[in-house]
């Protein structure tokens, strides 16, 4: 007769091989510094499983063929402990501690008559948009598709209105970008605290739209340390990003600035007066 500890270690076993996660697109979050191991060093191996793409957010994958998942009942604690190691480590690779960023001396967007200074604004201040393009997925060929992305368009100190992209061409936009170079790129004033603070709904024209379109290209060898400096010191999570992702540094080049700040209209700004403009 087999002891109760045999049985337990045995059920350890098998959930370890049964039961991974992965995660389905690199996503970063804040969290407070009580829940981030400060820079935990993680295997190249532990971090690309955690970043390889999957159905949903959180995906468990199938068990082995040769798993004895049938015939051995896996208790709930060793399930729930599975997942909170899990949990542990994606919070080491995709999170980072609020102080780790500068907060921005904004003393809050321009005046809605400054149409050039408030696209420099909207587009300095956002740290992330969305991305439309032209889709290759089988299913959606030739069909609109949109993606999150987090952008830069440089140090919270140092705005130059050309928004930098961190990507792998694991990712499902990039595919399409090297089918169809050129994207449009919306950000919401919603995404502070000023459209909240006034009350305006996200639709409100007075809570300021900017969608950029243009073509997207590879940076150019000589401004690789500029964008490694814009992206990583706003998304600094993005350095513990495992290499073997392949990943590196787009650009968008500018063609149309399309603007909706206020009632009554939109703006189409030319870009010599958007290059021209302060965001604050």
């Amino acid at each position: 007769m087999k002891s109760p500890l045999f049985f337990l270690a045995l059920a350890a076993n098998v959930i370890c091989v049964c039961l991974s996660y992965t995660l389905r697109s690199p996503v970063s979050w804040v969290v407070s510094s009580n829940d981030v191991v400060e820079d935990a060093d993680l295997s190249e191996e532990v971090a690309s499983a955690l970043l390889v793409d999957g159905a949903g957010l959180w995906k468990q994958a199938y068990p082995s063929p040769n798993a004895l998942a049938d015939s051995v009942e896996i208790p709930s604690e060793l399930v729930k402990q599975k997942e909170e190691n899990v949990a542990q480590l994606s919070s080491r690779l995709f999170s980072y501690r609020l102080d780790k960023v500068k907060n921005s001396n904004s003393g809050g967007p321009p005046p809605h008559e400054e149409t050039a200074r408030t696209a420099r604004y909207i587009a300095h201040s956002s740290d992330w948009g969305h991305l439309a393009t032209i889709s290759t997925q089988d299913k959606i060929k030739g069909i609109p598709f949109g993606n999150i992305f987090s952008v830069s368009d440089g140090p919270l100190d140092n705005s130059t209105g050309v928004i930098y992209f961190y990507v792998t061409p694991m990712d499902y936009t990039v595919t399409d970008l090297k089918n169809n170079p050129y994207a449009s790129l919306t950000f919401s004033e919603a995404e502070g605290e000023f459209c909240r603070q006034m009350v305006y709904d996200p639709e409100d024209p007075r809570c300021a739209r900017l969608t950029l379109t243009g073509k997207m290209v590879e940076v150019a060898p000589e401004d690789l340390a500029f964008a490694k400096e814009a992206m990583f010191s706003r998304h600094p999570v993005m350095a513990k990003w495992p290499v073997g992702h392949k990943w590196f540094f787009m650009r968008l080049e500018l063609i149309q600035i399309w603007l909706q700040d206020w009632v009554g209209g939109v703006s189409l700004i030319p870009l010599e007066d958007y290059f021209k403009a302060t965001p604050f």
